[in-house]
């Protein structure tokens, strides 16, 4: 349920983001270049994550245990830099705080049931959200792949994302 509220919350969010931004060409530049780190650590994330089939512990994973929520919240410090607007802070704070803690909470809660005993010794030694400059130890020499990227859908990101700048660069130069 709260997935679902997610995703149409934050299209509604997008929308008033999008009124609200008042973006300069510093601010464009500098927020999209913050977006391409949030899209990296997605795309790198993505390309080893195997939802519930096997406890992902390679690439991002081996630094925090959310490396996916971790780039959306970059991506939404570049939204916030690139709309230039206090607004836009209140809405992405308000939204981040809304959904992210109980989602976090409840795949927590299902990679316990999961993988009960291995998720607990990397629970111990892998940070919740901020990185660790220790990474966890990865037994497998496991590479990033294209295609469970693709399988995870990650391109749709990639995508709203191109969208959502193409627009606010659009705004900047024709709606001053």
């Amino acid at each position: 349920m709260i997935y679902e509220w997610r995703v149409r919350v934050c299209s509604i969010a997008l929308i008033l983001v999008i009124i609200l931004s008042r973006p300069t060409l510093a601010s464009l530049l500098a927020g999209v270049g913050i977006c391409l780190i949030g899209l990296f650590i997605r795309i790198w994330a993505a390309g080893h994550l195997r939802k519930e089939k096997k406890l992902t512990i390679s690439g991002p994973y081996q630094y925090t245990r959310n490396p996916l929520y971790l780039g959306n919240f970059i991506l939404g410090i570049g939204v916030v830099v690139g709309s230039y607007s206090w607004f836009v802070l209140g809405i992405f704070i308000f939204y981040f705080l809304l959904f992210y803690p109980p989602v976090i909470r409840k795949e927590s809660e299902r990679m316990k049931e999961l993988f009960a005993e291995k998720y607990e010794e990397y629970k111990k030694k892998v940070p919740l959200f901020l990185p660790s400059l220790k990474p966890y130890p990865c037994p497998e020499k496991i590479k990033f792949s294209w295609a469970l990227y693709n399988k995870n859908k990650e391109y749709r990101a990639l995508i709203g994302t191109a969208v959502f700048w193409i627009i606010l660069a659009a705004k900047l130069l024709f709606w001053p």
